[in-house]
This record gives C-alpha cells, sequence and structure tokens, in this order.
C-alpha cells in the first residue's frame, strides 16, 4: 500500500507539473551551495576565542592567530572573506540576529537527513526521520525541475555524503549525483576522472564522507564541461570537524568553504553562458549547540540548532543584511525554482514560499 500510495503521489506531482505555467526567469542558472552544520554564530560573529584550545604556553594557537580579531566585522571577514566582501554587498545575508533577522528549519529535528529534505522539497515530513539509507519519498525541486522543459539533463549534483544519492532519490530522479561513493558519476573526460581517483586516493577519515576538496573541484569542472542550468554542492567538513570537538578545522574548513565560493562565483563570471546570468544561494541543513558545552552536537536535545542562516546573489537580488524578517529553511527549494523562472509551489503547494526580496516580481 505505501508503494502504491507513493506512485499515487509522484502522479500527482507529474500531473501538477503539466499545468504549471514558468514566470519570466530572473536569471536562466541557480547554483546552490550548503555548508553541512556551519553555525550561525560564526556566520555573523566570526571565530569565538572561548572555543580555542589554549596551548601549553599560554600563547595563542595558529588557529586564533589566523582568525581571531578584537573587532567583529574584521573578525567575520577574516573567516568568511568572500562572503563579507561580495555577497553581502552585493547578496541578501538572512539570519543575523543582531538586525532581528531569524532563519529556522521547521522539522523539529535539527539534523541532516531531515534538514536537507526540508530545504529541497520545501516541507518538513514526519517520516524523513534519520540519517539511515531510505530512498526520499519527497519529489525534490532538482527532481522536479529535472522534469521541467528546458532542464532535462541539465541538474546536476555532487557533494561529500554518501546519503546524498538517497535524499535526491536517484532510482526514481535518475539525477547524476556525486558522492563519497563515486565524486564524479559518470566521468565525461580525463579531468572528471582524475577528480574521481583522486577521491578514491585519500584516506577514509569519516565513514561514508570525503574530504570537500574533491567535491570542490567535481562542482567547478561541472561547470565547464556539463555546464548544468542547476547546479547543487554538498560541503560538509565543518559538521565532521565539530562532531569531532575541533574548533581549528572547523574554522578552517569553513575557511575553504568560503574561499571555494569565491572560485566558484568567478568561474561563472568567467563562463559565458553563466556571467550576470545566475543566481547563488548558501545557506546550511542545521545549526549547532550554542555554547562551549554542546557546540559539537545537534538534533532534538539541541534546541539552538533549530537556528541556521541563508545568503543570496544574482540578478534580481536586492542586496543587504536583512532586517527584521523571520524566514524558514524550508523556503529554499520553491526559491530555487523562482529564481529560474518555475514555480515550484504550483506542483506542490505543501512547500514554502520563495524568499522575499529574492525573486524579481
Amino acid at each position: 500500500m505505501r508503494f502504491v500510495r507513493l506512485l499515487f503521489a509522484a502522479g500527482l506531482g507529474c500531473v501538477a507539473c503539466s499545468c504549471v505555467h514558468a514566470a519570466a526567469p530572473a536569471a536562466p542558472n541557480v547554483v546552490v551551495v550548503t555548508i553541512d552544520g556551519f553555525r550561525w554564530q560564526e556566520v555573523f560573529g566570526g571565530a569565538d576565542r572561548e572555543y580555542f584550545k589554549k596551548s601549553s604556553d599560554g600563547k595563542p594557537t595558529a588557529a586564533e592567530q589566523r582568525f581571531w580579531r578584537d573587532d567583529v566585522n574584521a573578525r567575520r571577514e577574516a573567516l568568511l572573506p568572500f562572503f563579507w566582501r561580495t555577497i553581502a554587498k552585493e547578496g541578501a545575508i538572512f539570519g543575523d540576529p543582531s538586525h532581528a533577522s531569524v532563519v529556522h528549519l521547521t522539522n523539529g529535528l535539527w539534523f541532516s537527513y531531515p534538514g536537507y529534505n526540508e530545504m529541497l522539497t520545501g516541507a518538513a515530513d514526519p517520516r524523513v526521520d534519520s540519517n539511515k539509507k531510505v530512498p526520499n519519498p519527497n519529489v525534490s525541486v532538482l527532481e522536479w525541475l529535472n522534469g521541467r522543459p528546458g532542464f532535462e539533463g541539465r541538474v546536476y549534483a555532487v557533494g561529500d555524503w554518501d546519503v546524498l544519492p538517497f535524499i535526491l532519490n536517484v532510482d526514481r530522479s535518475k539525477l547524476p549525483v556525486g558522492s563519497s561513493v563515486q565524486t564524479v558519476p559518470g566521468p565525461l573526460n580525463d579531468r572528471e576522472r582524475e577528480i574521481d581517483d583522486l577521491a578514491g586516493d585519500l584516506p577514509a577519515y569519516w565513514d561514508g564522507v570525503v574530504f570537500d576538496a574533491p567535491v570542490m573541484q567535481a562542482a567547478l569542472e561541472a561547470l565547464r564541461s556539463r555546464q548544468p542550468r542547476v547546479l547543487y554542492v554538498m560541503l560538509g567538513e565543518t559538521d565532521e570537524w565539530a562532531h569531532g570537538g575541533r574548533y581549528d578545522m572547523y574554522l578552517d574548513a569553513a575557511f575553504r568553504s568560503d574561499r571555494f565560493i569565491g572560485r566558484l562565483w568567478q568561474t561563472l563570471q568567467s563562463l559565458p553562458a553563466y556571467r550576470g546570468r545566475t543566481t547563488l544561494l548558501v545557506t546550511t541543513d542545521h545549526g549547532r549547540g550554542a555554547t562551549t558545552k554542546d557546540w559539537t552536537d545537534h538534533g532534538r536535545d539541541v534546541p539552538a540548532a533549530e537556528r541556521t542562516w541563508m545568503a543570496a546573489m544574482g540578478p534580481s537580488v536586492a542586496p543587504g543584511v536583512r532586517e527584521g524578517v523571520t524566514i524558514t529553511t524550508s523556503q529554499l527549494a520553491a526559491t530555487i525554482a523562482a529564481v529560474v523562472g518555475e514555480d515550484y509551489r504550483a506542483a506542490f503547494p505543501k512547500a514554502a514560499e520563495p524568499l522575499p526580496g529574492v525573486v524579481a516580481k
């Protein structure tokens, strides 16, 4: 009966697809980057001196020297230079509590699979209640866009986690999805094969998770060789190092994620198909604890993990740190579709509405 219900739900989604009328696109392309478990505290406040481990001689550690600044603006810019020098000036930032801006999850679980399901399908689902490798019963915005005219075969995803293919239900969606199992699905050229080989040659430091570096390279090469209209990139080292209590490595992973996003944006601007024609969306799947005792954790027993953040930059995005606004992670899915001129909510009414001020009216 469950299988029948799923088929019926999928059928309704297909029927809905046939009656959706596309709006004028804000940009023909969209790139989405998620930084797993990266706290809003570091996004808006930079490194926190209380979290650094003390050296035996009492001197600042290397990480503290790299990332600590007395001024909060300088501190957060030291950690995330591209985010604060470019995205914050040219795009929209959500979730800064000093501006009465809040971003939060609606799934009540505050860990990865429920978070990714919420952000990519537009709504929390109580059936998605673990990180187990179970095919997602919900149709993500990526799968739906891949069935829309002009997007067939132009949606691509790559990530660090072996659960990503299940989140995007590759057996049903047929989306090309890279993960720790195979970083580049179906390599098209020598460069992609080399990236895949490199990922396989790196040490298996975590179970089911690969280092971010090959994922980053796979994403950059995808822009050059595959030219997707929709690209999703999942980065995850921040979460892994945080679980291990390595604040220094957590910060370093965030710094490298920011550097990658800068390279990604530069690559987009260097390619005629993307230059001035692409919207960038950046966020996280969940927050973390808010104290030195629980910052390594998240989940329903860590209430602070409900709070997240978002950023957007592109042709139609009104720039500025948003003030006096509360949004949800579930608004990302409809936003992904809306910036390329598609109405995901017409097909899936339960999905939350697009982010305010990101899509041209």
